[in-house]
């Protein structure tokens, strides 16, 4: 019999599951589980202390026996060998061939390599906080060490470690994305497209068949018509235009055809760089709680578009703008449930301090505003900064969506100009689709529009934001889509994972409007 000092259960483990573990062993006479069961401790100190808690508790709920069955561990590689389609490497978290040379320590080993695996597929390898300087979305987590006991003794393993991952149709679609990218990288990749001059619609140029190549390989043109265009020599034609266009609107670039500096930067991504990219998209995706509201409202700041989901489904979406590299808009969830007809916006100090007060009370005065209580607030009118509707978010740092005077920015490719706060294109039409479902409340907004008053109106419901920051996603053409890391996230991530990432820098094409001190 082995002594509780021995075993070192002391506080961490209960009587109870000590009288499980001396019941199970009196129950077997196999050399090997009570050899196993007599050097847990010694084994379990050898893992990293960050697995030590789950692999405990698992083997409590198993009575401390031995699982790893020749069955079960072949299960185990066809597991392992789906890793690529998450973005993940299988080395990193399994080495059979390690763990069959290394009979006595391989069970338990066995055990914190599933474990790790799962972890990282259910919640992520790096926590968000360490790589973001505000991220407040609700985290996923999983029960793992009573999930993996359930999978193995219902004979679903395969299933439980796919199940960990996000399911939605934005991982999914993502996954099979990386997975296309990576059958690119082992056929040879995309030919390197080498920067210069602008190619304008009707010239001749040199680069005409490299940038043909890069088109086939993602699908932007077919091979057939590839080759036609190839063999028509190096004029930029009609056909090929349409193909950059189609090119240019996936990258979130202005869709004119002219293949200019930021155009030419999306080329020159190499094949590598742009898997990593949707690897660390992936990444974030993991991080989230599966689980979403069937109504929420979703914005992506690195795409600068909004998306409104109704009964779990997109119904509408919009350009919108949001902070600019200085100012970054945050990742958050948080829920709104009014809107507010004609607001006056309550200018933060920081912006008041910066770039308002030192105008003189001139500017303030041609502004519609003036100040009370140490605090300016301008005046809700046609030229306010918050144009004619805002909806108010709860607790959410002075975050919140917004209509705006300044509706050319809406136009631009780049739209990170913002203090911070979302600003909704075609918000007052927004706004009366939230507040459709309700005739009376409708009613109430349009009354408050007319008469310019201004007015809270209750949606007679919370709906969720979401703040999200994805440079990857699939388009609705079913293609993957990518925005510039015009916030630095993809490099940080990519620097806290020790992956190598040279992604192309944001062309900032819009010149600063004058008066644009919106929130």
């Amino acid at each position: 019999m082995m002594n509780r000092r021995q075993l070192g259960f002391g506080a961490a483990v209960t009587a109870f599951a000590s009288a499980i573990g001396l019941a199970a062993r009196a129950q077997t006479r196999d050399p090997g589980a009570v050899a196993f069961y007599d050097g847990f401790n010694d084994q379990l100190a050898r893992l990293p202390a960050t697995l030590q808690g789950d692999v405990r508790a698992f083997y409590e709920l198993n009575g401390w026996r031995p699982v790893w069955t020749p069955e079960r561990l072949r299960v185990l590689q066809t597991a392992a060998d789906r890793a690529e389609r998450h973005g993940l490497a299988r080395k990193d978290y399994f080495d059979f061939e390690a763990l069959a040379a290394a009979p006595d320590a391989a069970e338990m080993r066995t055990t914190a390599a599933a474990l790790g695996y799962a972890r990282v597929l259910s919640e992520g390898r790096i926590r968000p906080e360490t790589v973001e300087d505000l991220w407040e979305m609700q985290k996923n987590r999983v029960d793992l060490p009573f999930g993996l006991n359930d999978a193995l003794a219902q004979n679903r393993l395969v299933d439980w470690f796919e199940g960990l991952a996000p399911t939605d149709i934005g991982y999914t679609n993502l996954s099979a994305g990386y997975v296309r990218y990576r059958k690119l990288i082992r056929d040879g990749g995309w030919p390197v497209f080498r920067q210069g001059e602008t190619i304008e619609p009707g010239m001749s140029d040199a680069r005409i068949p490299a940038l043909i190549r890069r088109l086939v390989a993602e699908g932007d043109l077919s091979a057939a018509d590839g080759a036609r265009l190839t063999a028509m020599g190096i004029v930029y034609g009609p056909e090929l235009q349409t193909a950059v266009r189609g090119f240019q609107g996936r990258h979130g670039l202005v869709a004119d055809a002219r293949i200019g500096t930021g155009t030419q930067r999306s080329l020159s991504a190499s094949t590598e760089d742009r898997a990593r990219q949707i690897a660390l998209n992936l990444e974030r995706r993991r991080w989230l709680k599966r689980e979403v509201a069937p109504e929420r409202i979703e914005v992506n700041t690195a795409a600068a578009i909004m998306v409104y989901w109704k009964d779990g489904r997109p119904v509408h979406s919009n350009r919108v703008v949001v902070g600019s590299p200085a100012n970054q808009t945050p990742s958050l969830e948080k829920p709104f449930a009014s809107v507010v007809a004609n607001p006056p916006w309550y200018v933060p100090a920081s912006i008041a301090r910066n770039e308002i007060l030192p105008r003189g009370p001139g500017y303030l005065a041609s502004q519609n505003m003036y100040i009370s209580n140490g605090t300016v607030i301008q005046r809700a009118g046609p030229t306010a900064a918050l144009g004619y509707v805002k909806f108010e978010l709860r607790d959410s740092y002075a975050i919140f969506l917004h209509d705006t005077p300044t509706k050319s920015t809406f136009n631009l490719a780049m739209r990170q100009r913002s203090h911070g706060c979302v600003r909704v294109q075609d918000a007052v039409e927004f706004a009366r689709l939230l507040l459709s479902p309700d005739p009376s409340l409708l009613e109430q907004f349009d009354i408050a529009q007319d008469t310019r008053e201004t007015k809270r109106i209750s949606t007679g419901r919370e709906i969720s934001v979401r703040l999200l920051y994805w440079t990857a996603f699939v388009d609705g053409q079913g293609r993957v889509a990518f925005r510039e890391d015009v916030y630095d996230r993809d490099a940080r991530l990519a620097e806290a994972l020790g992956i190598a990432l040279n992604l192309p820098r944001p062309v900032n094409d819009g010149a600063r409007i004058a008066n644009d001190v919106g929130p």
